[in-house]
């Protein structure tokens, strides 16, 4: 065809793309790969070629993306399918600048505001994050992944209010997401109220079919936190029965004992019991405070015998 026609550059690119468009993308590769030859500085067609490639799972798509985005820094395909594929390599660093160069030109391409937000997220950096995500928000780009992503961010660099009002705007998406219940709980236990966090921390568990022993645990908490011991007692027994081997549930579940249970004895063994268990590898804090326990209920119970 470029032999017969070596003047219908356009048309000949028009029938690749139609190629493309109808998923014959070994006959688009030969196609690009015979334009690219002939003009192997054209970033368009390379890019093209990409696509093609890419389809057919060739490894050597992504190697075009990467010459594409060297013949046109501007490229804004080539610059998403090589920023997203560093943030897939965890090169955040990558991720960020390829994603940078992309919005200099197109401040709104949501595609590359995305991956800005997830490497900044990735690598830590929470409040450069939360630039991307809220700008994704304003372009009317609110899907249930930006808003959890953005919740994320929230949640994670101390912004608790705006994290349980993304949070909840979530659950105006989907009230039987559990995920979203628990972090939802959690944040609201660390502003005290430990009431509405009770009631996302059950809502999580009743959507979980295998409920796992954290939510249990976070349950226990509320329930520490209104000074209901009992209920916490029974909630830590169901973590410990998820997971048996549960540092936290197991000394929570000690404390909580502790505060509820007149018999003293029972207690002590209770936090025997977590010592022998995790004496060689639990965490420091928790071995301390049981150590502790051990050896003011040793005099309680001996001073109760005398």
């Amino acid at each position: 065809m470029l032999k017969r026609n070596p003047g219908k550059i356009l048309a000949t690119i028009e029938f690749g793309e139609l190629l493309l468009e109808t998923k014959n993308f070994k006959e688009a590769d030969s196609l690009f790969s015979k334009l690219t030859a002939k003009y192997p500085d054209n970033a368009s067609l390379t890019y093209r070629l990409a696509l093609a490639r890419e389809e057919q799972k060739d490894s050597t798509a992504m190697d075009l993306y990467f010459k594409t985005v060297r013949l046109d820094s501007t490229h804004q395909g080539a610059l998403y399918k090589t920023a997203k594929f560093e943030l897939m390599r965890r090169n955040r660093h990558n991720a960020i600048l390829l994603s940078q160069t992309g919005l200099r030109t197109r401040p709104e391409n949501a595609s590359l505001l995305s991956i800005l937000g997830q490497a900044y997220l990735a690598s830590l950096q929470f409040e450069k994050a939360t630039v991307p995500f809220e700008k994704l928000i304003e372009l009317g780009e609110g899907s249930e992944f930006v808003l959890e992503k953005l919740a994320s961010v929230y949640r994670r660099s101390g912004q608790i209010e705006k994290a349980i009002a993304t949070y909840e705007k979530l659950l105006e998406m989907d009230n039987m997401n559990g995920a979203v219940h628990t972090n939802l709980g959690a944040l609201y236990l660390k502003i005290d109220n430990a009431k509405i966090a009770q009631e996302h921390f059950m809502m999580a568990l009743f959507i979980k079919n295998r409920p796992a022993d954290s939510e249990y645990i976070n349950l226990g908490l509320a329930y520490k936190r209104q000074e209901d011991f009992r209920s916490a007692y029974i909630s830590f027994q169901k973590a410990l029965k998820e997971n048996p081997d549960s540092e936290r549930a197991q000394i929570e579940l000690a404390l909580a004992a502790d505060a509820h249970f007149e018999d003293k004895e029972a207690v002590l063994k209770l936090y025997q019991n977590f010592v022998e268990k995790h004496h060689k590898t639990g965490r420091n804090d928790m071995l301390s405070i049981a150590e502790y326990r051990i050896r003011e209920l040793k005099i309680e119970v001996h001073m109760l015998e005398k």
